[in-house]
């Protein structure tokens, strides 16, 4: 095991075909069973649509799962704006309310992807239009990693894709659908503070997610921290599969001193994700999680 020997081996990130994983909820909470974990999340982008069969899967299996959610949010007070994610955590996954208000953040999730996806045709992508639109008249959540699998089955694509080095869709979504690429639209809602509102309406803790995933720069995060603190964020992912040492223990010390939740994952996408595609591959660096009310008995 990587990560320093805890009560409950947890990953606390991990996404199905409800948003941009590769297998259904039943199949990745076997996956993480397979590998040792105890304690699970499955946070889809903006939907809880997948939590209900995680949790009877979960439940077969031996492994507990935390009703969970990762939420997109625009960091409005950040120069310049950027879109973050905040994961919230035992939530009230069956009430009306909550549902409500994520699919209201799914529905400008799929404004936003369709935005991106017109600027990929003006740039002379072809897509694949009828697995876009079969995802869209479902009524499923449609995002970055749909829009790249489009270009990539299109064989008009082929050649400039080879000559420009794009080998899969982490290289497509590198090269055009993150910010300050060609083709990344930003969202319009909600705000990291709407966000974490929302989490704590219901009933959940609020915790930012892989911050040097986004940020290259140690004093960007702790100001950040610093803010989402004050926005009522109860914790940070201090322990991520690409996090380095020093990375971990930067955040730690902040964490520390601040009495934020700490928590890890390996946010597992799929066996065929280049980075996440097992669980429990985070380190801890020797450092101590602090699951707070997550843990459980």
């Amino acid at each position: 095991m990587s990560q320093s020997e805890q009560v409950q081996r947890f990953d606390l990130q991990a996404h199905s075909v409800y948003s941009d994983g590769e297998l259904p909820p039943e199949q990745v909470v076997e996956a993480a069973a397979a590998a040792g974990v105890e304690l699970l999340a499955l946070t889809d982008h903006d939907t809880i649509e997948g939590v209900p069969a995680a949790l009877a899967a979960g439940a077969m299996h031996g492994i507990r799962v935390i009703p969970a959610v990762e939420i997109s949010a625009i960091d409005i007070d950040h120069q310049p704006a950027c879109e973050l994610h905040i994961l919230g955590y035992n939530i009230a996954h069956d009430a009306s309310e909550v549902k409500a208000r994520l699919q209201s953040f799914v529905e400008d999730r799929r404004r936003r992807t369709l935005r991106m996806a017109d600027a990929l045709r003006e740039l002379g992508f072809a897509l694949d239009e009828e697995a876009i639109e079969a995802r869209v008249a479902a009524g499923r959540s449609i995002g970055r990693l749909h829009l790249a699998e489009g270009a990539l089955a299109r064989p008009q694509n082929a050649e400039r894709l080879r000559a420009e080095g794009i080998a899969d869709v982490g290289d497509f979504i590198r090269a055009y659908l993150v910010e300050g690429t060609p083709a990344f639209r930003m969202r319009e809602t909600p705000t990291i503070a709407e966000a974490v509102e929302m989490i704590h309406s219901a009933g959940g803790v609020a915790i930012w997610a892989h911050p040097f995933w986004d940020f290259e720069d140690a004093a960007d995060v702790e100001a950040t921290i610093i803010r989402f603190q004050a926005l009522g964020i109860d914790g940070v992912e201090a322990f991520y599969i690409t996090h380095t040492a020093e990375q971990t223990a930067g955040i730690v010390k902040i964490c520390e001193e601040r009495q934020l939740l700490m928590t890890g994952s390996t946010d597992f996408h799929g066996p065929r994700n280049s980075i996440f595609s097992r669980f429990l591959g985070f380190k801890t660096y020797g450092f101590r999680p602090n699951l707070g009310p997550l843990a459980g008995s």
